[in-house]
């Protein structure tokens, strides 16, 4: 006989939009099943002045676990980039749907490319990979914390006291906003997050009967990506306080890897790349960490992974 299934989600409006895409994916697998969604505020909604490194891992994502070990909701579901490389034991985690465009954006008043920002320029991120990365590039402009929901952040550029602001492609595009980007940061430039814009759907590992479903809605490219990005992150033994960046792609049967990790001031920036089997995304990432050993990375790797 067809179940309930009660979604959980952060509030803020991309969340509930990321979380209405899962649940019409399950509505098309699962007729007849009562898909729900009920709203839980994460340490880092309660906390919106707090730079997010100093909150811990799991900051978005620990109080809704705690739902879902608690029985509260049957499914959560989250931006994978926030979801730690290990999950609470009990909890299986699982990428669905086609990840969206991983790429970062800038969005500022003049509608400029980041190599036209004017000297002293004043761009928010509340990404310590995005400061680092733009930092190596561009000490020219000023990088600022910034918090706040995507729709928040935007809405300070042109304000008082921010010209402009780096966020993610999909979330901009998730919220109808894509007219406001200025430029699409290519990763070479401004390498992603692990998981950046992959969608991750988490039940109770003995949950058998929603775990099945869930795996229906995987999409196997963007499983394979999404896994080699955080087999590097997992072997690096860090989160977002790693100013690291990885964006695998999917090429036929080969999926190549790049990956850059860079320290805080933007002095230098390590960068590697590999290529390896679709079908082996954890050796992937492994090779790609022990490509950054090899470049003299593991002082930095060790500084800013503890």
């Amino acid at each position: 006989m067809p179940r309930s299934i009660t979604i959980g989600t952060r509030g803020s409006r991309l969340a509930l939009t990321q979380a209405r895409a899962v649940v019409d994916a399950l509505a098309s697998v699962s007729p007849g099943w009562d898909v729900g969604i009920e709203t839980i505020a994460s340490t880092g909604d309660e906390q919106p002045d707090a730079a997010i490194e100093s909150l811990g891992l799991g900051v978005f994502t620990s109080a809704i676990e705690q739902a879902l070990l608690d029985g509260r909701i049957d499914v959560a579901v989250h931006s994978l980039k926030d979801l730690p490389t290990s999950q609470p034991e009990g909890l299986t985690a699982v990428p669905v749907l086609e990840r969206g465009d991983p790429r970062d954006v800038l969005i500022d008043r003049w509608n400029a490319a980041l190599l036209d920002l004017p000297e002293g320029a004043r761009i928010g991120t509340s990404s310590p990979r995005r400061a680092a990365q733009i930092a190596h590039g561009r000490k020219d402009i000023l990088l600022m914390p910034i918090r706040g929901n995507v729709e928040t952040r935007i809405g300070k550029v042109g304000g008082p006291d921010y010209d402009g602001v780096i966020v993610a492609a999909a979330g901009v595009e998730r919220l109808g906003l894509a007219e406001r980007i200025a430029e699409r940061l290519s990763p070479h430039v401004c390498t992603p997050a692990p998981g950046q814009a992959a969608l991750a759907a988490e039940a109770r590992a003995d949950d058998t009967e929603v775990l099945e479903l869930l795996r229906q809605l995987v999409h196997e490219p963007t499983e394979a990506a999404v896994e080699a990005e955080r087999a590097l992150l997992r072997a690096a033994g860090s989160g977002c306080r790693l100013p690291l960046g990885a964006f695998a792609e999917v090429q036929g049967e080969q999926m190549r890897l790049f990956a850059t990790v860079t320290p805080s001031d933007g002095s230098t920036s390590y960068r590697v790349e590999v290529t390896g089997s679709v079908s082996e995304p954890d050796l992937l990432g492994r090779a790609a960490y022990q490509a950054f050993l090899e470049q003299g990375a593991s002082g930095l790797l060790r500084e800013t992974g503890r």
